[in-house]
């Protein structure tokens, strides 16, 4: 597959989760088979002004390659100029948010806010900023619709591709649906019959059956894999999550590795703790396992509780 002029080596692609997807954890899941990652979402105001900790978020190095930044915000002109800034810091790809649901961004008109009709136009002004301040292709990732009365994605698509964009990605489920109910995969087929660029298919990917499942049923191009991947970056390989702890035991300890490599760990000793926790799911004794970690006071005491196991 192919986002302009970018080759992606496989089509599974890991989607940017805020509090999640640093640069620790997407050089994991592009060791175990991810084609693409992509930033936690950024603030174009916060790019703009040069906060620290939204520069910092931009980090990446040249292992990661292919890598994308997604950008969010409600201002074309504002967007533009964060488009410009994320140009000149090693980048792929441009992603700009047009569907996340949580309820602070909406306030704001940003993400799935921009779904609604009447922020249309803002939305493909948006686009065109965009486009118009990089040389890098431009992606924009979306929802099935507002609610299930506006279930407008392929239009959406075909706005966003007379706009400039080189892909898009569709989370086939609504505002409304937050992240409950099931995907709509219709919803992905629907949108692939509208537009001639890539599309790649959100919701629901837990296994890697999964995405190639959603490929063959929807024609969609690529899959990208969010909450499924918590846990378990496995699900960038066919052969799946190990089902023993021996076996993931390696796989824990290069997470851990690189988290001392490219994070601030005792700013972000939460979010490590978090991600180890989750790699012992339905292992026996798993909860005793992740009370030790949660006490742990430091990173090599984490390290010394997965070295005794």
């Amino acid at each position: 597959m192919k986002i302009g002029t970018i080759s992606l080596n496989a089509p599974f692609i890991l989607a940017p989760l805020a509090g999640y997807t640093d640069l620790a954890f997407r050089l994991l899941c592009r060791e175990m088979g991810a084609g693409l990652t992509v930033s936690e979402m950024i603030s174009c105001h916060g790019l703009v002004y040069g906060q620290e900790k939204t520069v910092t978020m931009m980090r990446t190095v040249a292992e990661e390659t292919p890598f994308a930044i997604q950008l969010f915000g409600n201002d074309p002109e504002v967007m533009g100029r964060a488009a410009a800034i994320v140009s000149s810091h090693p980048a792929d790809v441009i992603d700009i948010n047009m569907g996340c649901p949580v309820r602070k961004v909406i306030k704001k008109g940003s993400g799935a806010a921009l779904m609604k009709a009447e922020n249309r136009g803002r939305a493909e002004a948006i686009i065109r900023a965009v486009c118009d301040n990089t040389d890098l292709p431009v992606t924009v990732k979306f929802r099935s619709g507002w609610n299930e009365d506006c279930i407008d994605a392929p239009v959406f698509a075909a706005m966003a591709e007379s706009a400039g964009a080189a892909a898009v990605t569709v989370h086939a489920r609504t505002w409304k649906q937050m992240f409950g109910g099931k995907a709509d995969r219709s919803v992905i087929a629907a949108v692939k019959q509208r537009v001639s660029i890539p599309v790649i298919g959100n919701g629901d990917i837990l296994r890697y059956q999964d995405g190639l499942d959603m490929m063959a049923e929807t024609g969609c191009d690529a899959v990208m894999i969010g909450r499924g991947a918590l846990g378990n970056p496995w699900v960038f390989q066919e052969s799946g999550m190990p089902g023993h702890l021996e076996e993931r035991l390696y796989v824990i300890g290069r997470y851990l590795e690189l988290a001392e490599e490219f994070l601030d760990v005792e700013r972000l000793l939460f979010r490590i703790k978090n991600h180890v926790c989750r790699y012992f799911v339905g292992l026996p004794g798993a909860a005793g396992i992740r009370h030790e970690i949660v006490e742990c006071p430091d990173l090599i005491s984490i390290g010394k509780v997965i070295q005794s196991l």
